[in-house]
């Protein structure tokens, strides 16, 4: 297979984690006989830098033309500490988001063995957690319109939802389901909003098209804490967009870091794969930020396409990464690997993992190239 990928790296750390999916795509292209051509562009910070927007219409355009996207972070202080900055960062990924149309984000929650002492959760509650967020990406009180009275004492934010958008995400929520433990929870607010009793209507109607799946409801409120104490009840976490944001970070703690938390977005055509860790600009060049959620996302991005052996061949290089203890220091306080080394650990046991040695903590990597 041949794909042409737009590569948006961002801002922050983002550069240094896209650079490690890369290279794990480099050595699934090798291994697997398929070709990978990566085009760079501008989002974010960097894009405002460079251009003075936060997308620029040549990214787009890129964007608009390529088979796929990986994205990598954006952001930055100087914009996190000015609120009433009317050109931002994250504008440009909201506009593409729109843009392209990609209406679904869809994050996986797994608890691995070898990291839950790195959880706040007890082991004994996380043991066999494994659910996915199909979070609505397009609409919701993130594109609603937005008001300010001129003095500054007033602000309003409109949620809005039609029903297209609803059954849209729902089917791909319950079509997942099947392929799983064939449950979906929908998480709403129904006792309160009106968006939120829509929502549980739609659901309902679209639920009667695969009697397979059982549909469940949780509000918000009560998602919020059954997602700490018991998330191994989850199968499909299907939520608008301002809860499944809150939701599937809050998730991340499963985990055991935020910096394995991968992500897709998907559009009726396009569709953009990204780790949802932020740009994080206090470790932006300190060989330090976690890539391990980016080359997950490169897992989601084959899997995307049909690729369902060199997905898989991506997740095993990293559940090795994790039980070899070749990790960042958010995963091991003491970790001698850096984002780099975690990577190339990756790579190389994708290409050939028998071509690694492993003494205790010490990893050597052996003769495979890297590009």
């Amino acid at each position: 297979m041949n794909l042409k990928i737009a590569v948006l790296s961002g801002d922050g750390i983002g550069p240094e984690v896209t650079l490690q999916a890369k290279k794990a795509l480099h050595a699934i292209g090798v291994v697997y006989n398929h070709e990978f051509v990566f085009e760079d562009a501008y989002i974010g910070a960097i894009a405002i830098e460079k251009t003075g927007k936060p997308l620029p219409e040549q990214t787009l355009n890129l964007c608009r033309n390529t088979d796929s996207i990986l994205f990598g972070a954006i952001g930055d202080s100087k914009y996190d500490n000015d609120p009433s900055a009317k050109i931002r960062p994250e504008q440009g990924l909201l506009k593409l988001r729109k843009e392209l149309g990609l209406f679904a984000n869809i994050r996986p929650i797994k608890a691995y063995p070898k990291l839950m002492n790195s959880s706040p959760i007890k082991k004994e509650v996380l043991q066999g957690t494994d659910f996915v967020v199909y979070r609505e990406l397009n609409g919701g009180m993130y594109f609603g319109e937005k008001h300010t009275n001129e003095e500054g004492t007033y602000a309003s934010d409109l949620c809005e939802y039609n029903e297209e958008e609803i059954v849209k995400i729902s089917h791909l929520a319950f079509k997942a389901a099947q392929n799983r433990r064939k449950k979906v929870t929908l998480v709403d607010k129904a006792n309160v909003l009106e968006t939120s009793r829509l929502w549980r209507r739609v659901v309902t109607e679209v639920a009667k098209e695969y009697p397979d799946v059982t549909l469940e409801f949780l509000y918000i409120d009560n998602a919020s804490m059954q997602i700490i104490v018991n998330p191994r009840q989850f199968d499909i976490l299907l939520t608008d967009n301002l809860f499944g944001d809150i939701l599937s970070d809050e998730a991340s703690v499963i985990s055991g870091s935020i910096g394995l938390m991968s992500s897709a977005s998907i559009g009726e055509k396009y569709s953009l794969f990204e780790p949802i860790h932020g740009c994080y600009t206090e470790a932006r060049g300190k060989n330090i930020a976690n890539p391990i959620a980016s080359i997950l996302s490169v897992a989601l991005l084959l899997e995307h396409f049909g690729l369902v052996t060199e997905s898989k061949k991506v997740i095993a290089a990293v559940e090795k990464a994790i039980v070899s203890n070749v990790v960042t220091v958010d995963l091991k306080v003491d970790s001698q690997f850096g984002t780099n080394e975690v990577g190339d650990f990756i790579s190389n046991y994708i290409l050939n993992e028998g071509d690694l040695y492993f003494k205790k903590d010490f990893v050597q990597l052996g003769q495979s190239t890297i590009v």
